[in-house]
């Protein structure tokens, strides 16, 4: 029979899918190594197990122990699914920035968790890393991983990551693009894949407010670099020594803006719904593509799974009160502005006459035609006008059927407005717009004129 004994066994081995849409005119062939399939939904699996290994093979972390990490939330994850196959306890430090959903996916786990500020310096004893180690001192039997100087965690992805990559490239890879964090991924990924071909190039994307591309550049550790951000997963105030900088080819920021934009991009046009730091990998991609050639073959690692951030970079509400919407305006936004939000429509056997009425009562144009519960066709205030003009005694009592052109697009509610065009045209002047609770509403050409 073909079954593992546990969870932990389906850790790795995750599949390497082309990227098509989101990336545009990039020449190379780009493939995501997509970690979200590991049990965790993120590649931190990897690095949990390995790290929980030494820990008890060195003899740090004994039956009926504790587990202790300060984490973003997907180290945690990982570890809280060793936890529950091996019976320790769980109690995991993380800060105030990350999603409600990471830490109420860990608590479901069975694990602690302790929020703690973001905005202050790492040796503050509130923060996060130092509650964590506050609390190894305290609890006996426990082990505090610290992913980011425990070299466990980059010889995990030396010993596996890396090797995949290899393999399911046949070598041929010429790119690595990764979000650098604590620096196990991309140090053990990068050191394997530099072994088999020196002249692979690592990218690390990094965000503003972290110290890691001036440090590569300059040997500067500059605090002036050190600025609240809201990318989770990637960029640090200090130097952890899981990286390896010697590695690295070349680090590129990416704004927050721009990575959950990208983030979001990747779920619409690739179908890959995934965490934040995913958006920052595609955006520095992006960034670099004129150093692309078309022979290259670039492998994106993309960490972590959008579930985690349904509440952030998923919720239009909480991406536009950060500024993030502005330039994106939805085809709900018009919605939410027309003063009359009615759906008006006219059944198919109605007359043209009482199509005629309906639209001068509600002062509208154009109006849905519908066949019991199915949209029919459609009806404009241009065409019955032309029909009745014929004959207008005879024609008026016409049924529409007669009359009534094709149903308007159906479009969704979250659609951008710069994509309408599509739709509306001279000859389709409106669009049926479902709506989440199952409404329908109608937008036209004059609805985005006057939002515009």
């Amino acid at each position: 029979m073909n079954y593992c004994r546990n969870i932990l066994e389906t850790i790795g081995n995750t599949p390497l899918v082309q990227l098509n849409r989101v990336i545009g005119d990039i020449p190379a062939l780009v493939l995501a190594k997509v970690e979200t399939f590991n049990p965790g939904h993120s590649i931190k699996d990897r690095m949990a197990v390995k790290m929980i290994n030494d820990a008890e093979a060195r003899g740090d972390l004994r039956p009926g122990g504790t587990i202790i990490e300060c984490t973003s939330g997907n180290t945690g994850m990982g570890l809280a699914l060793v936890g529950c196959v091996r019976g320790y306890r769980c109690i995991f430090t993380t800060t105030d920035k990350q999603s409600k959903e990471k830490v109420d996916m860990l608590k479901a786990l069975g694990a602690e968790v302790i929020v703690c500020p973001t905005n202050v310096e790492p040796e503050d004893p509130r923060s996060y890393y130092s509650v964590a180690r506050r609390l190894s001192t305290e609890i006996p039997n426990s082990f505090w991983c610290n992913q980011y100087d425990n070299l466990s965690n980059r010889q995990a992805h030396y010993e596996s990551t890396g090797p995949e990559i290899w393999a399911q490239t046949e070598g041929k890879i010429t790119h690595l693009v990764v979000g650098v964090g604590t620096g196990g991924t991309v140090s053990g990924t990068a050191r394997y894949l530099r072994e088999k071909n020196p002249n692979i190039k690592i990218w690390g994307a990094d965000t503003y407010g972290s110290v890691f591309k001036k440090y590569h550049e300059t040997g500067v550790f500059d605090t002036k670099e050190i600025y609240p951000y809201i990318t989770e997963g990637i960029g640090e105030d200090i130097l952890p020594a899981n990286v390896d900088f010697s590695l690295i080819s070349k680090f590129e920021k990416v704004t927050d803006k721009d990575a959950a934009l990208w983030t979001r991009r990747l779920a619409r046009e690739e179908g890959l719904l995934l965490g934040y730091s995913a958006g920052s990998a595609i955006g520095a991609l992006w960034q670099l593509r004129s150093e692309l050639k078309p022979d290259d073959v670039v492998v994106v690692i993309f960490h972590d799974h959008g579930s985690r951030y349904v509440g952030k970079v998923f919720n239009d509400d909480w991406m536009r009160e950060r500024g993030f919407l502005d330039d994106e305006l939805k085809v709900s936004d018009l919605i939410a502005r027309k003063k009359d939000r009615n759906f008006f429509s006219v059944d198919v056997n109605e007359t043209v006459r009482s199509a005629f009425n309906t639209m001068k009562s509600h002062d509208i144009s154009q109006m849905p035609v519908t066949d019991g519960e199915k949209i029919a066709g459609s009806i404009t205030e241009t065409q019955v006008l032309h029909f009745l003009l014929e004959n207008p005694l005879q024609n008026a009592e016409r049924s529409l059927r007669e009359v009534m052109g094709a149903p308007f697009p159906i479009v969704r509610e979250d659609l951008p407005i710069s994509q309408l065009n599509k739709f509306i045209s001279k000859e389709i002047p409106a669009v049926v717009v479902s709506d989440r609770s199952g409404g329908q509403h109608i937008v036209t050409q004059y609805d985005v004129i006057q939002a515009i």
